[in-house]
């Protein structure tokens, strides 16, 4: 359970009101340059209210290596963790955790997984604020990573570890209000509370999880190590439907193109069950599965 308590601060943010990023004879303000004093406005309210817990994750980085100014290798840096699913999320890569030093810290990056980030007592609850102009329509925002959710999870089954983490995200709706941009709506959820499910992997788009926190459904009951089998379930069948999608659309159209020598180069030896009949709809890209897919993903 979460030592942040998202019901009593996430209303706060309601009417409240951030200077607009660019003037508004400027023309477009984009989804980015909004977030940005949004993002920093929840920051502020969280730390107001766990001043001694509330970081940015470049922050915590920071201070997590000064207070240990005799582990510069790697290795001690990395063993600071004592989750090893938290180092995954929270580190930086390896060149830049070598080179770490007090004259050389970290500062905020846009891919950071944390917009804010509560510590306490080797337990982390990441914060993931997203804005939402509800003046326009728009498609859901991208979240995470579907790849990086699944090492995730591998990660937390692999060593046990579901105790230390949770993740959590923020929406807050806006609208221009003058030369300000006001709050209109707040929402939070909690990643764990989502059916693995419903959640929606776009592989065109980076394989990035896409949802609006306002519409993501709470209803989960089982633990986290439910949770964390069931999404890899989820990604893998995903995955699965996906290669089949890539199959048909860009693999069966051409093989008739390709001589039997070539096909083995391709897809081993054993070709022999790979036909060259291709449908018209292969052709032009459906989603339906022709012999050559079926003949694909059976034998090899």
């Amino acid at each position: 359970m979460s030592r942040v308590d998202y019901k009593a601060v996430v209303p706060t943010f309601c009417n409240k009101t951030v200077e607009r990023p660019n003037k508004a004879s400027s023309g477009t303000l984009s989804g980015h340059a909004a977030g940005e004093p949004f993002e920093k406005l929840v920051y502020r309210s969280l730390k107001d209210r766990y001043p001694d817990n509330i970081y940015k994750q470049f922050e915590f980085l920071n201070e997590l290596y000064s207070r240990h100014p005799k582990l510069t290798k790697i290795d001690a840096r990395k063993s600071l963790f004592n989750s090893p699913t938290v180092l995954f999320l929270l580190s930086r890569g390896d060149k830049a955790t070598k080179e770490w030093n007090p004259t050389n810290l970290f500062e905020e990056k846009q891919d950071d997984t944390a917009d804010a980030l509560y510590n306490k007592d080797n337990y982390f609850d990441i914060i993931d604020v997203k804005t939402r102009n509800i003046g326009k329509k728009a498609m859901a925002p991208n979240i995470i990573s579907a790849v990086k959710l699944a090492k995730m999870c591998s990660l937390m089954i692999d060593n046990e570890d579901y105790e230390n983490i949770d993740i959590h995200y923020v929406e807050i709706d806006w609208l221009e209000d003058g030369e300000k941009l006001k709050c209109i709506e707040s929402h939070y959820a909690d990643l764990f509370k989502a059916s693995p499910d419903s959640l929606y992997i776009n592989w065109a788009a980076a394989t990035q999880i896409q949802f609006h926190v306002s519409d993501l459904e709470q209803g989960w009951q089982g633990s986290k190590s439910d949770w964390a089998h069931q999404y890899i379930k989820t990604f893998v069948k995903s995955a699965k439907e996906r290669c089949k999608t890539m199959l048909s659309r860009y693999v069966c159209p051409y093989l008739k193109y390709l001589t039997e020598q070539e096909r083995k180069e391709i897809f081993g030896e054993d070709s022999s069950n790979i036909s060259i009949s291709v449908s018209i709809e292969g052709m032009v890209g459906d989603d339906e599965m022709t012999e050559d897919t079926l003949s694909l993903l059976t034998h090899h």
